[in-house]
């Protein structure tokens, strides 16, 4: 009969130890968050205040019957507590004509959000296109050329630009020094708004 081989029973031991290892630092995030004492949330879940610093430095192994109150004070899920930590996704840089996009944003559709790197001389053979949607943009580094419409306009560090991509457009780097921008691009009809409470005095 088939089971479960010696390296994968000690693989999902060392997981499940991992896990558990992580639980302290976990529980002491959430009780600071949340600006309470290690007394308080004893006297909250019932638990002495000995065992609460314990599970929080790791000298005390966490088991269910100790979580559970802690879950219902902190209302949390239990995988929230002991769910293995996963390095986030790396998402694939793009580049074409030399100027390389690297996506900000996962979900599709919707606004996106880009960092992008426009190599010396990057864009400057490309002629302007359009499309729909509509885009926004910040330069960070470097002198932007974008052209727009009948328009040819130099963006240095620290301007913005905004546009409907009906509208025929490029952008290029017709300096010596790489441009690096943020871009935000939406449908047709969806723009991003940014709004600033004023300061009170």
């Amino acid at each position: 009969m088939g089971g479960v081989s010696a390296p994968d029973r000690a693989a999902a031991a060392a997981d499940t130890a991992a896990a558990l290892d992580a639980v302290g630092p976990r529980l002491r995030r959430l009780r600071t968050a949340r600006g309470l004492t290690l007394a308080q949330v004893s006297a909250a879940t019932g638990t002495s205040v000995s065992t609460l610093s314990r599970l929080e430095s790791g000298g005390r192994r966490a088991t269910l019957e100790l979580l559970l109150p802690l879950v219902a004070h902190y209302e949390v899920s239990l995988d929230e507590l002991v769910a293995p930590e996963r390095p986030p996704r790396r998402r694939a840089a793009r580049s074409r004509h030399g100027m390389t996009s690297y996506p900000l944003t996962r979900a599709p559709g919707g606004l996106r959000a880009y960092k992008l790197v426009l190599a010396p001389g990057a864009g400057e053979d490309v002629e302007p296109q359009h499309h729909e949607g509509y885009e926004w943009l910040y330069v960070m580094s470097g002198v932007l050329r974008l052209r727009l419409g009948g328009q040819d306009l130099r963006l240095p560090p620290g301007e913005a630009a905004e546009f409907d991509t009906h509208l025929p457009h490029a952008m290029s780097n017709p300096g010596r020094v790489p441009v690096e921008l943020l871009s935000v691009f939406g449908p047709q009809g969806e723009r991003m708004h940014v709004r600033a409470r004023p300061r009170r005095g």
